[in-house]
Protein backbone atom coordinates (compact mmCIF):
# COMPACT_ATOMS: atom_id res chain seq x y z
CA UNK A 1 0.00 0.00 0.00
CA UNK A 2 2.96 2.10 0.58
CA UNK A 3 4.68 2.01 -2.37
CA UNK A 4 1.39 2.77 -4.42
CA UNK A 5 0.75 5.67 -2.56
CA UNK A 6 4.37 7.06 -2.87
CA UNK A 7 4.02 6.31 -6.86
CA UNK A 8 0.96 8.15 -6.80
CA UNK A 9 2.74 11.17 -4.75
CA UNK A 10 5.87 10.93 -7.34
CA UNK A 11 3.50 10.85 -10.36
CA UNK A 12 1.68 14.14 -8.88
CA UNK A 13 4.70 15.98 -7.91
CA UNK A 14 6.49 15.56 -11.54
CA UNK A 15 3.05 16.59 -13.49
CA UNK A 16 3.41 19.97 -11.61
CA UNK A 17 6.75 20.24 -11.98
CA UNK A 18 6.13 19.52 -16.03
CA UNK A 19 3.13 22.52 -15.88
CA UNK A 20 5.15 24.80 -14.33
CA UNK A 21 8.32 24.07 -16.68
CA UNK A 22 11.03 24.07 -13.77
CA UNK A 23 12.05 22.32 -10.29
CA UNK A 24 10.98 22.90 -6.91
CA UNK A 25 13.54 25.59 -6.38
CA UNK A 26 13.35 29.30 -7.41
CA UNK A 27 16.80 29.61 -9.74
CA UNK A 28 15.24 26.90 -12.02
CA UNK A 29 12.00 29.06 -12.81
CA UNK A 30 13.95 30.92 -15.24
CA UNK A 31 14.19 29.60 -18.93
CA UNK A 32 17.54 28.46 -20.19
CA UNK A 33 18.45 31.74 -22.60
CA UNK A 34 21.50 31.88 -24.89
CA UNK A 35 22.43 33.45 -27.99
CA UNK A 36 20.34 31.90 -30.83
CA UNK A 37 21.98 29.12 -32.25
CA UNK A 38 22.38 28.91 -36.11
CA UNK A 39 20.21 26.51 -38.08
CA UNK A 40 16.73 28.83 -37.47
CA UNK A 41 16.93 27.73 -33.65
CA UNK A 42 15.78 30.33 -31.33
CA UNK A 43 17.65 31.99 -28.10
CA UNK A 44 14.92 30.84 -25.68
CA UNK A 45 14.90 26.53 -25.28
CA UNK A 46 12.05 24.30 -24.09
CA UNK A 47 13.36 21.53 -22.79
CA UNK A 48 11.84 18.36 -21.14
CA UNK A 49 11.95 18.46 -16.81
CA UNK A 50 10.89 14.12 -17.06
CA UNK A 51 11.14 11.50 -19.41
CA UNK A 52 8.89 10.13 -21.49
CA UNK A 53 7.04 10.00 -24.88
CA UNK A 54 5.73 12.81 -27.31
CA UNK A 55 2.12 12.26 -27.16
CA UNK A 56 1.42 15.41 -29.17
CA UNK A 57 2.79 18.76 -30.95
CA UNK A 58 0.54 21.40 -29.89
CA UNK A 59 2.39 24.50 -31.54
CA UNK A 60 3.67 25.33 -35.27
CA UNK A 61 7.22 26.46 -36.31
CA UNK A 62 6.13 30.43 -36.77
CA UNK A 63 3.30 30.50 -34.50
CA UNK A 64 2.95 32.85 -31.76
CA UNK A 65 2.24 31.87 -28.47
CA UNK A 66 1.82 33.47 -25.03
CA UNK A 67 3.26 32.39 -21.77
CA UNK A 68 1.37 29.28 -20.59
CA UNK A 69 0.46 28.19 -23.96
CA UNK A 70 1.11 24.38 -24.69
CA UNK A 71 3.80 23.51 -26.79
CA UNK A 72 3.95 19.78 -26.72
CA UNK A 73 1.81 17.12 -24.40
CA UNK A 74 4.74 14.82 -22.62
CA UNK A 75 3.24 11.04 -21.57
CA UNK A 76 5.33 10.80 -18.26
CA UNK A 77 4.40 7.60 -16.40
CA UNK A 78 1.02 7.09 -18.16
CA UNK A 79 -0.29 10.92 -17.61
CA UNK A 80 -0.54 13.39 -20.21
CA UNK A 81 1.81 16.15 -19.42
CA UNK A 82 1.68 19.55 -20.98
CA UNK A 83 5.37 21.42 -21.71
CA UNK A 84 4.10 25.39 -22.11
CA UNK A 85 5.88 28.26 -23.34
CA UNK A 86 7.67 30.19 -20.42
CA UNK A 87 7.75 33.36 -22.16
CA UNK A 88 5.78 35.19 -24.71
CA UNK A 89 7.13 34.75 -28.23
CA UNK A 90 7.06 32.47 -31.52
CA UNK A 91 7.97 29.10 -32.37
CA UNK A 92 11.35 29.03 -33.91
CA UNK A 93 11.51 25.43 -33.96
CA UNK A 94 10.11 22.10 -32.78
CA UNK A 95 12.56 19.44 -32.37
CA UNK A 96 10.31 16.37 -31.63
CA UNK A 97 7.85 14.35 -33.17
CA UNK A 98 4.54 12.36 -32.00
CA UNK A 99 6.04 9.17 -30.28
CA UNK A 100 9.77 10.39 -29.80
CA UNK A 101 11.24 9.34 -26.85
CA UNK A 102 13.01 11.92 -24.71
CA UNK A 103 15.05 12.08 -22.11
CA UNK A 104 15.12 14.70 -19.20
CA UNK A 105 16.98 18.03 -20.49
CA UNK A 106 16.48 16.91 -24.14
CA UNK A 107 15.03 20.32 -26.12
CA UNK A 108 11.37 19.83 -27.43
CA UNK A 109 11.50 23.15 -29.04
CA UNK A 110 13.10 26.67 -29.31
CA UNK A 111 11.32 30.00 -29.33
CA UNK A 112 12.11 33.84 -29.47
Amino acid sequence: MKKKVLASLLCVAMAATMVVGCGSSNEAAAPAKAAAPAGGKGSVVIDAQAAGKVFSVDAAVGQAVKKGDTVVVLEVMKMETPVVAPQDGTIASIDVAKGDSVEVGSVLATMN
